[in-house]
């Protein structure tokens, strides 16, 4: 009955009507949906169960399942072998889903210096729809990236807010067919 009173705003204490408190201890917070990327580095590979232990730029530890669609970049590897391609201290990119108090991991980007490529410059323009991220290098030359499926929905929120403020960005990429596509990127400055 408190959790039913407590969502509806209401607490009760012996009877007696309460101002609501912002949020009470036993409510929930909305479930996360979509992809939500991870920046971090591998803590723990745990390989006979499919799992690494990410430590994230803020501390925290995630553990995340890889299946055979795990797509990693910045390695050679890829589906059942992509745990091979990860190694303890790796810098990574983890793009998950959650689902049942379950992260799994839909693709991994490793982004130290034997991983994907990177770049860095001022954002002039954020094309999420038509996938296209352009910005400006320190020689004042323009370089307009693709973005994979995943950059182009849910990575550098914060570059587009700050593109009209040409915001300093690094963007990691990998090389396709002489294109280069961004897999992720952040505002630096």
């Amino acid at each position: 009955m408190y959790r039913q009173l407590c969502a509806m705003g209401v607490l009760l204490l012996g009877g007696t009507l309460l101002e609501p408190p912002t949020l009470c201890a036993t409510q929930e917070r909305p479930p996360v949906t979509g992809t939500i990327a991870l920046e971090g580095t591998v803590d723990k590979i745990y390989a006979a169960a499919n799992t690494v232990v990410v430590k994230a730029t803020d501390g925290v530890e995630h553990l995340f399942h890889l299946t055979t669609r795990t797509v990693v970049h910045g390695t050679k590897n890829a589906g059942d072998a992509a745990l091979s391609g990860l190694t303890e201290g790796s810098r990574v990119v983890v793009h998950y889903v959650t689902a049942v108090q379950e992260k799994t991991a839909i693709e991994v980007d490793r982004i130290a210096e034997d991983g994907l490529g990177a770049i860095s410059g001022v954002v002039t323009s954020v094309d999420r729809e038509g996938k296209r991220l352009s910005i400006r290098l320190v020689d004042g030359s323009t370089e307009t990236l693709r973005l994979s499926e995943h950059a182009a929905i849910d990575v550098g929120k914060d570059a587009d807010r700050a593109a009209d403020r040409g915001a300093k960005v690094i963007v990691y990429y990998t090389d396709e067919a002489g294109n280069k596509v961004a897999h992720y990127f952040k505002k630096i400055s």
